[in-house]
């Protein structure tokens, strides 16, 4: 599976015409987070491990990729964050071409089928059907561990997964593909956790109808990663998290 980000080629694609999909709109989300306290962000790689005294948890239902790679830890570690009163799930994305074929892996044929009705080419289809089978198979895998009614769903979107470098608008798809099935699937808010720089690279600058947005910082102390609270982040949605690290991925609330 490919997992490195093709750089360069983004130029071409700006011109092209503006992404209209069947988009549901962004509901008016209950905010789940109390201003000012930290929680903390748990995957595959902490499993075994406790995450100590928090105000909330955002669990990994992925290991590092979409589709079959799985935290085989999750019914354990949302049950943790669960105890906090407030547990959230998040989600890899990506996007390759290999991910089009109707194989009931990577695109199902219920999602393919779905996608006709989406406004778009052929190929953008099929990136909004790689989509929304991401979410439909992470929705099932996180009900099979037990992890239900999150307080949110956020998606991962980082340049260390495969995207096309050659149409942004293919990623687009796929990551409203994404968020319209979790809309279909939930009432909870829906998130995009990113940086302004990698969120560019992927998709361009891509307004999505989502309810917030988590910043990885790269900070290692809060009062360092505060100053990227703001009013809107990279998708223009408000910032409701941003992420520092220490010991473990920590996350502070705007």
């Amino acid at each position: 599976m490919p997992t490195i980000f093709r750089a360069g080629g983004l130029a071409s694609v700006l011109a092209a015409v503006v992404l209209v999909v069947s988009n549901i709109g962004a509901a008016a989300a209950f905010d789940p987070y109390a201003s000012g306290t930290v929680g903390y962000d748990y995957s595959y790689v902490q499993c075994g491990s406790a995450a100590g005294a928090a105000a909330f948890g955002v669990v990994g239902v992925n290991a590092g990729y979409p589709f079959t790679y799985y935290n085989s830890c999750l019914g354990t570690e949302f049950a943790a964050a669960a105890r906090t009163g407030n547990a959230a799930l998040y989600i890899n994305t990506g996007y390759d071409p290999s991910y089009t074929a109707i194989d009931g892996r990577h695109t199902t044929p219920a999602c393919a089928n779905s996608s006709l009705a989406v406004n778009g080419t052929q190929a953008q289809q099929a990136a909004w059907a790689v989509g929304c089978s991401e979410a439909q198979q992470d929705l099932s895998y996180a009900s099979s561990q037990s992890a239900a009614s999150p307080t949110a769903w956020w998606l991962d979107v980082e340049t260390a997964n495969s995207w096309s470098s050659s149409d942004v608008f293919l990623n687009r798809y796929t990551i409203q593909g994404i968020i319209d099935t979790l809309r279909q699937a939930t009432t909870a808010p829906i998130g995009i956790y990113s940086t302004s720089s990698q969120w560019s690279a992927i998709t361009a600058g891509y307004q999505p109808a989502v309810d917030a947005n988590w910043v990885a910082t790269g900070q290692r102390t809060v009062k360092r990663a505060r100053g990227y609270c703001g009013s809107t982040g990279f998708t223009g949605a408000p910032v409701w998290l941003v992420q520092y690290v220490t010991n473990i991925d920590n996350d502070y609330v705007c």
